[in-house]
């Protein structure tokens, strides 16, 4: 009985083993969407206003060379001042920022400092989100972390804004163009350990529920860090050689064979889940609770990192995003419900037009920073969009900082 079970696990093992090596890398576009590249925007006007999803851009290069940043810089000096650049958060690997004199300190100042000079130049709006990684990959004095990391972004970058402010889980309202708002959720306090601020679990979802109703005029997207939908790892996906050599899922070069107890680590993290997991208790109530308020609301986006890759998924009438390849690449299994899947570095933008078209795009680089030919893009509003008139407000509506 051993055996034959053992010959079964082996024959398919192979078998996922071989499909993977001929897909890997390599973009996929389900097969409803194969036409994409007969469809572009046919405006002439620059769009109204672009957003920049970069997640996950915590392992950066700092001695300049980063394909990604070098990307990131021409898409700055396209859009100019009519641009949101977010980072979705993990902006220093491998856990946020230490303590000043602790080990690690310095590379992770080195890490974030470049990212810091990299935004420095653009005229538009910069916007922080914070990862696991940022809490201290989620431990117990995570918070602290968080804190730390916030206060040096505004100390070497007063121009940013890092959202939700202290570490509170939000939602905040960010309106960045007329009948454009962005709504920003901090993730990461629903799976956090240990210290964080006080709140109850249920309120920020009727605060969104409240947000989205009063603006469904408006296109909305809304950000965080962590996804709803994923062929990755944190969505339960992972590669034949995982399951052979499972501690790769924590080391890439941890090559120590355990075949077939090794099985047992991707199927527990696929049931069961580590805290980052999205079969975990704590992020599949989180999931569960925000995906039953975002489906009463058709088209909007939400956009999250966390998977280190290029995924997109259209889900009940609107549109699910993974950005998660700032600085890191990691397997992602094409097909199921993915519309677009890649295993490559770079990151997703949003193009609105003043008639109601959104397009989303992708941008990856080629080793030396420039733009490789577009694999992907749909265009996720149709438009016009006919709303009311809006009251002028800010650019930023921040909530105080809470004490």
């Amino acid at each position: 009985m051993l055996a034959a079970l053992a010959t079964m696990l082996t024959g398919w093992l192979l078998v996922r083993y071989y499909q993977e090596r001929h897909y890997r890398r390599r973009p996929y576009v389900a097969p409803a969407r194969n036409d994409w590249a007969r469809h572009a925007p046919a405006l002439a006007a620059a769009p109204l206003h672009r957003i920049a999803l970069l997640g996950d851009p915590g392992a950066v290069a700092t001695d300049g060379s980063d394909a990604v940043l070098r990307l990131l810089a021409d898409w700055q000096q396209e859009t100019q001042a009519a641009g949101t650049i977010i980072l979705l958060g993990d902006n220093v690997y491998p856990t946020g920022l230490p303590a000043p004199g602790q080990p690690g300190r310095a590379a992770a100042e080195l890490r974030l400092n470049a990212l810091l000079e990299a935004l420095r130049p653009f005229k538009g709006n910069l916007i922080l989100l914070s990862g696991n990684h940022d809490w201290n990959k989620g431990r117990p004095d995570g918070y602290e972390y968080l804190r730390r990391q916030e206060a040096y972004v505004a100390e070497h970058l007063p121009a940013a804004h890092y959202l939700p402010a202290n570490g509170t889980p939000g939602p905040v309202a960010v309106q960045l163009a007329e009948g454009l708002l962005l709504l920003v959720l901090n993730t990461q306090w629903w799976v956090q350990q240990g210290d964080r601020p006080a709140s109850d679990v249920k309120e920020p979802f009727r605060q969104l529920q409240q947000l989205l109703e009063a603006n469904r005029h408006q296109r909305i997207v809304v950000a965080g860090h962590h996804p709803l939908y994923s062929n990755a790892v944190h969505g339960g996906k992972f590669t034949a050689k995982q399951h052979v050599f499972p501690l790769t899922t924590v080391h890439k070069q941890a090559y120590l064979p355990l075949p077939f107890i090794g099985s047992l680590l991707p199927l527990y993290r696929k049931l069961v889940g580590a805290a980052e997991d999205m079969a975990h208790p704590r992020y599949r109530k989180m999931r569960r609770r925000l995906l039953r308020v975002l489906h009463q609301y058709p088209n909007l986006v939400y956009a999250a990192g966390h998977d280190h890759n290029l995924q997109f998924f259209e889900r009940q009438g609107s549109h699910f995003l993974v950005s998660g390849a700032g600085s890191k690449t990691a397997f992602v299994q094409k097909g199921g419900r993915a519309t677009f899947v890649h295993e490559h570095k770079g990151f997703f933008s949003l193009d609105f037009y003043a008639n109601g078209e959104t397009w989303l795009r992708t941008f990856e680089p080629a080793p030396d920073g420039s733009r490789q030919p577009e694999v992907f893009r749909q265009r996720l509003h149709p438009g016009p969009v006919v709303a009311p008139p809006l009251v002028a407000a800010p650019v930023l509506q921040v909530p105080a900082a809470a004490e």
